[in-house]
């Protein structure tokens, strides 16, 4: 977010996935996530007047997804990400897409956090801010994602 904050003005956090949670790849609501990058912008003195955070649904039509993205944030003329559907589906709908440089990949993931947490291994709090950690313990979404495990559910 440093990065990008650097180049732009404003940014919109889309947050995908947002109708799903307690399962083992969203195991929180979109609202909790909300909550805790918020948590996280503020634990690193990010100026959140110049940030939006919005849960966007799926709709798992890729060739509309653009519309739908553009029906529920702000304007935007520039995008990052580091998924390659979304960057495709993006650049095929003329928008410039970038990328940030990734930190240490292998251990900042939310997929390696929560693998972590499910192995009850405290070195997920390391990875983490501060206020996320109390965010997560006292929410006690931590004993959520050891229940959820890796159960799955049909599609």
């Amino acid at each position: 977010m440093k990065q990008i904050l650097e180049k732009e003005d404003d940014v919109v956090i889309a947050i995908g996935s947002a109708q799903y949670s307690h399962t083992p790849e969203n195991p929180f609501t979109g609202g909790e996530r909300v909550m805790l990058i918020k948590r996280a912008l503020r634990d690193e003195g990010l100026p959140l007047d110049r940030i939006d955070t919005i849960p966007i649904p799926d709709i798992n039509i890729h060739p509309l997804w653009v519309a739908h993205l553009v029906s529920l944030i702000p304007p935007f003329d520039r995008a990052y990400t580091h998924n390659t559907l979304v960057r495709r589906l993006l650049k095929d709908s003329g928008y410039e897409v970038h990328e940030t440089t990734l930190l240490e990949r292998s251990s900042y993931s939310a997929k390696h956090v929560r693998d972590l947490i499910r192995w009850n291994d405290s070195d997920w709090e390391t990875l983490v801010p501060g206020g996320v950690v109390s965010l997560i313990k006292e929410r006690k979404m931590d004993e959520r994602i050891r229940e959820i495990g890796e159960v799955r559910t049909k599609r």
